[in-house]
């Protein structure tokens, strides 16, 4: 078996260890960083007054749409609403013709409200609403009216 041998220095020594500082290369002094910095500011502070003008335009005529087709949006929304109510009423006659005594919209001859008079409207709730319509529809829009 061969004898260990113990790590030694090389011969003639290690190189010597440089420890002096070597200072970074400066690129800029501090007044042309300054310098650039208040130019930079300045052509974004620019560019931010020419964008917000543009957005802000587009924000006012946004809104004047929005405020324009509101009405018109709201009364097809009610109109296809009382078309659904109409079908409905129907629907509901041509399913009950064969029962005697039967009226549309009262319950065996009797109204359906007694007290409040009968050409007061009441909204249906929204089972009575999706009563003759798809049952996906159904599910899909019931909750509806809670988010508007």
């Amino acid at each position: 078996m061969a004898a260990p041998t113990q790590d030694l220095p090389p011969k003639g020594g290690y190189e010597a260890i440089n420890f002096k500082r070597i200072p970074a290369r400066t690129l800029f002094s501090g007044s042309q960083m300054f310098a650039g910095f208040s130019l930079m500011t300045a052509v974004a502070g620019y560019l931010y007054y020419r964008t917000y003008k543009k957005i802000r335009i587009e924000e006012i005529e946004m809104r004047s749409a929005t405020l324009a087709l509101e009405p018109l949006l709201l009364a097809e929304r009610d109109r296809t609403f009382l078309k659904q109510l109409r079908q409905n009423r129907d629907e509901e006659e041509k399913l009950m013709a064969g029962v005697e005594g039967w009226e549309v919209g009262k319950h065996y001859g009797e109204p359906i409200y007694k007290t409040v008079p009968s050409d007061r409207f009441i909204d249906p709730i929204v089972q009575e609403y999706y009563a003759h319509g798809p049952t996906r529809s159904f599910t899909r829009h019931s909750l509806f009216s809670l988010w508007s």
